[in-house]
């Protein structure tokens, strides 16, 4: 995808605060730490448009960017394009209470945001998927809710040992290897694969409207 342009609209934490747009939408989900904001500065090709917070899993809001908001929506692959970034959850040191804000504002985003095509999920490949992990994914295809999961820091393991990680978390989430993209931000490893799949969203979403 040709990026013209990337520009952060706003932070929110509940529907009234969403952007009034209705561009196609891909939300970004993963623990601190997983690599989310790396993950997507490589794909609008940005160094720091996406902050990483000092203080892990103590942002907790809901940011949006506009890709290429100055295109005409008919130009299917060049079009606009709304990613948004969802609070990293899971960090150990996070107070209990805002732990537990996260769940309900994104189930509440996810489940209110109707131009939202799917959701990115991150996991780093060098642990195991945690309880969180299953419960989302098992929620997202409650709510038939296309999920893409996205192993991050591929980089710091041999292609042997990707491989090998690549096919027990298959296992554990029942898809075969083309269901889960290796992605390092260092290496650019994934990219084109993951803009590949959202791009198959927007057409259908096209097709659709």
């Amino acid at each position: 995808m040709k990026i013209r342009a990337v520009e952060f609209i706003k932070s929110a934490v509940k529907p009234a605060q969403y952007p009034e747009y209705d561009f196609p939408e891909i939300a970004f989900a993963g623990r601190s730490n997983v690599g989310k904001s790396s993950l997507i500065n490589t794909l609008i090709n940005r160094k720091d448009m996406v902050k990483t917070s000092s203080r892990p899993g103590c942002t907790q809001l809901i940011n949006f960017f506009l890709v290429n908001g100055d295109v005409p929506r008919e130009e299917v692959h060049q079009g606009a394009l709304s990613l948004v970034d969802l609070p990293g959850y899971g960090y150990a040191k996070v107070s209990k209470k805002i732990r537990a804000q996260w769940q309900p504002m994104v189930e509440t985003y996810v489940g209110t945001r109707n131009n939202l095509l799917g959701l990115i999920l991150l996991m780093d490949i060098r642990r195991d998927p945690g309880k969180e992990e299953l419960d989302m994914v098992r929620w997202l295809e409650s709510n038939q809710m296309p999920c893409l999961l996205v192993l991050t820091k591929a980089d710091k393991l041999s292609k042997t040992k990707q491989l090998n990680h690549l096919d027990a978390v298959c296992k554990t989430f029942d898809r075969d290897r083309n269901g889960i993209v290796l992605f390092s931000a260092k290496t650019r490893q994934g990219r084109q694969t993951i803009w590949d799949e959202i791009r198959n969203l927007i057409d259908w979403y096209q097709e659709e409207d």
